[in-house]
C-alpha cells in the first residue's frame, strides 16, 4: 500500500510537472511565430524547380544547346554568359538597366554560368539571383574603397601562398570561376584573362609547405579550384599527400552551386584517393538550393568529402533573419553543413551589398536557440590589414562575477543568475 501511494504522489507531481511544461512550450512555440507566418513565402531552388526548367529550356534555345549539354560543365564553361545582348534574349531588362550593365561591364568582368543563369527570375530584376550575377551601376559608387584586398598586400610570403594563421595557409591555383560573382573580394584579380597558374609557381607554393612544418591544413582555391582539371588537381592533392605534417586538404568552390555540373563521378573518385579532403562552398539565398546542387553534394558526400558553407551577408539579399534562418535550414537538409557567415568585405565596387554588424548580430541571434545548433554558424568580420578573420558574437553573459553568481542571457530573452564555480587560482591548469 505504501508503494502504491508513493507511486500515485509521484504521478501527481509528474502531472503538475507537465502542466508546466506545456506552458513553457507554448512560450517556445510563441517565439518563433514571425518567422512561421512568412516562412513559406521564402521560396527554394525545390520550390522553383519547374520556372527553373522554363528557364532551362529558354537558355538552351539561346544558346544553341541540347539537353545533354546541360548535363556537360564544359558547355557550360564554353558557353558563359557575357553579352548583355545575349542576356537581354534570357531576362527581361529595361533600357536603362541594358545600358548600365554595359557601362559596369566595360570596368569590371563579368560572366554567368548558364546554369546559374536558369535560376533567375526574368522579370524581377531585384531577383537575389540576378543582384549576385549581374553588373550594376551601383559598382561605380565605391571609389573610396580598398581596390586590392590587404591579403594579398600583407601576407604573401611566397607565390601564389596566402598566410594568416599558425597552421594553415591558403594557395591560389586559378583566378577562374564558374561566375563572377558581383560581391566577390577578389575582383581584381579575377578582371584579367583567365588564368591557371604556371606549374612553377605552384611548385614553389609546395616548396613553402615542406619548409614550414607547422602547416597542417592547406586550402586551395583561387578564383575557383573546381575550374583546375581533375588532373591538374590530382597533381596538387597528390603533392601535398607526400607531405608528412599536411594533415587534412580543403578546396575552396563555388561550382557546388553555381555550376554543380562540375561535381562529375571521375572528379569523386579522384578526391576519394586523397581523404580527408573538404569543400567550402558558397550559398547566399535559398532559391539557390536546388535538386541539382543536391545530387552534387550527395556525389561528394559519398565519395568521403565534408561540404561546408561559407555565406557572404549581402544587403537586399540575405540580411533578413527569416531568409537567412531558411538558407541554413534548407542547406542541412542537402547536407551541407553551416560554416561561416561573413560580413561582406570593403573592396572596390561591391559598398552597396555591404550592411551592418549589428545586421549580422541579429541573424545570430535569430538562430542561435530558434533552429538546431547545427544551422548556427559563426559570424565573422575580416579585420583591417590583413589580420585576418574574427569572430562576432551576441552577448550572453551580462555580468562576468568572479566572487558572485554570474549574470547571464539566454537564447530566449531570460536574465538568469548561472551558480558557476568559485575560482580557485591554486587549482591544476589541467594542461
Amino acid at each position: 500500500m505504501a508503494k502504491a501511494m508513493q507511486s500515485y504522489r509521484q504521478m501527481e507531481v509528474r502531472k503538475r510537472d507537465r502542466s508546466v511544461a506545456k506552458a513553457r512550450s507554448a512560450e517556445v512555440k510563441a517565439l518563433d511565430g514571425d518567422y512561421f507566418a512568412v516562412k513559406d513565402s521564402i521560396l527554394t531552388g525545390f520550390d522553383l524547380h519547374d520556372d527553373y526548367k522554363k528557364m532551362k529550356k529558354r537558355i538552351l534555345k539561346v544558346l544553341g544547346g541540347t539537353a545533354m549539354d546541360w548535363k556537360d560543365y564544359k558547355w557550360h564553361r564554353r558557353n558563359r554568359i557575357g553579352s548583355v545582348k545575349v542576356l537581354s534574349e534570357i531576362v527581361h531588362m529595361e533600357a536603362d538597366e541594358f545600358a548600365d550593365i554595359e557601362k559596369a561591364g566595360g570596368q569590371y568582368r563579368w560572366y554567368i554560368s548558364p546554369y546559374y543563369a536558369s535560376l533567375m527570375d526574368p522579370e524581377d530584376r531585384n531577383c537575389p539571383i540576378r543582384k549576385q550575377a549581374i553588373p550594376s551601376i551601383n559598382e561605380f559608387m565605391d571609389s573610396s574603397e580598398i581596390a586590392d584586398p590587404p591579403i594579398i598586400k600583407y601576407n604573401s610570403p611566397a607565390p601564389l601562398i596566402s598566410r594568416l594563421y599558425p597552421d594553415r595557409l591558403i594557395i591560389n591555383v586559378t583566378n577562374q570561376c564558374g561566375m563572377v560573382c558581383r560581391h566577390c573580394l577578389r575582383r581584381m584579380d579575377i578582371d584579367t584573362t583567365d588564368v591557371i597558374y604556371p606549374k612553377r609557381m605552384i611548385n614553389e607554393a609546395l616548396d613553402y609547405v615542406r619548409k614550414n612544418e607547422e602547416i597542417r591544413d592547406v586550402l586551395l582555391t583561387g578564383g575557383d579550384a573546381l575550374s583546375l582539371s581533375d588532373s591538374q588537381l590530382d597533381h596538387i592533392l597528390t603533392e601535398l599527400d607526400e607531405i608528412p605534417h599536411v594533415e587534412i586538404k580543403r578546396l575552396g568552390s563555388r561550382m557546388v552551386c553555381s555550376l554543380p555540373q562540375r561535381v562529375t563521378p571521375e572528379l569523386c573518385k579522384m578526391l576519394e584517393k586523397h581523404d580527408p579532403v573538404y569543400l567550402q562552398t558558397q550559398f547566399n539565398h535559398p532559391k539557390e538550393v536546388t535538386p541539382e546542387a543536391r545530387k552534387a553534394v550527395d556525389m561528394l558526400t559519398k565519395a568521403g568529402v565534408i561540404v561546408r558553407d561559407q555565406t557572404v551577408l549581402l544587403k537586399g539579399i540575405n540580411n533578413n533573419p527569416h531568409v537567412m534562418k531558411k538558407l541554413m535550414q534548407e542547406l542541412l537538409r542537402i547536407k551541407v553543413a553551416p560554416y561561416y557567415i561573413f560580413n561582406c568585405k570593403k573592396v572596390e565596387g561591391i559598398r552597396h551589398f555591404r550592411t551592418t554588424i549589428s545586421d549580422g548580430l541579429n541573424i545570430i541571434e535569430h538562430l542561435r536557440g530558434y533552429t538546431s545548433g547545427m544551422a548556427v554558424p559563426t559570424f565573422i568580420i575580416t579585420a583591417p590589414d590583413g589580420r585576418g578573420k574574427t569572430p562576432i558574437f551576441p552577448q550572453y553573459l551580462l555580468n562576468p562575477n568572479v566572487d558572485g553568481a554570474p549574470l547571464i542571457r539566454t537564447w530566449g530573452g531570460h536574465i538568469l543568475n548561472y551558480p558557476d564555480e568559485r575560482n580557485n587560482s591554486s587549482d591544476e591548469n589541467g594542461m
